[in-house]
Formats: structure tokens, sequence, C-alpha cells
């Protein structure tokens, strides 16, 4: 039996090939398993690579704990940092809320 091929992105074993593409089963992460996977490498929602300093655009709106109002949609941040060893990926400043930490899924490069 062949050793299991190991997610990039969660190292996970349980993955599987389907039509020359590899599938993680836990973070549903897909990739090719002939090109070279970059560790800590944050992609925007669109699979954009994003570096520090960066400016990003909210793509839909987020509920702020202890805020009565959410980053609406299409807020502009600017001079993000990344955080690649962290769920909340982006360190940044949202005007109107102050330092937080975003998740990239949630933004995209502009």
């Amino acid at each position: 039996m062949s050793e299991p091929i190991i997610c990039p992105k969660c190292k996970s074993e349980l993955t599987f090939n389907m039509d020359g593409e590899m599938f993680c089963s836990q973070c549903f992460h897909q990739w090719d398993p002939n090109e070279e996977w970059v560790e800590n490498e944050i992609l925007d929602s669109n699979g954009a690579v994003l570096n520090n300093g960066d400016t990003v655009q909210v793509i839909k709106d987020l509920p702020v704990k202890g805020f009565p109002k959410s980053i609406k949609a299409g807020t502009k941040i600017k001079n993000v940092r990344l955080r690649p060893d962290s769920d909340h990926n982006i360190d940044c400043k949202v005007d109107g809320f102050g330092a937080m930490a975003l998740k990239s899924e949630f933004l995209k490069k502009v």
C-alpha cells in the first residue's frame, strides 16, 4: 500500500484523488499534486495571494462582537498584516472599529 498524500493546508491524511486533482475530506482543499505548494501562503476569497501591506475589500457584512453595527460589504481596509499561524489570519485597522483580526476568506484583494 502506498503512502497517503498529506493535505498541504491542514496536514490531514484523509485525502483522495479524483480526475488528477487531490481533495482533502477534512478542510475541502483542492490542489494539483504536481504543483509546488508554498507553506503559509494566505489567499483571499478569489484565490489571489495576499501580502503584507495590501489593500483589501470586505465581501460580506461581518458582525462584530460587542458592537451594535457590522462591518459593511465593500469596506476597504488598507495596510493589512498577515498572520499565517492563526485562524483569523489578517490583522488590520478598520475605520470606526479599530484594530481587529479577520479571516481572509471574507476579503478580496483590491
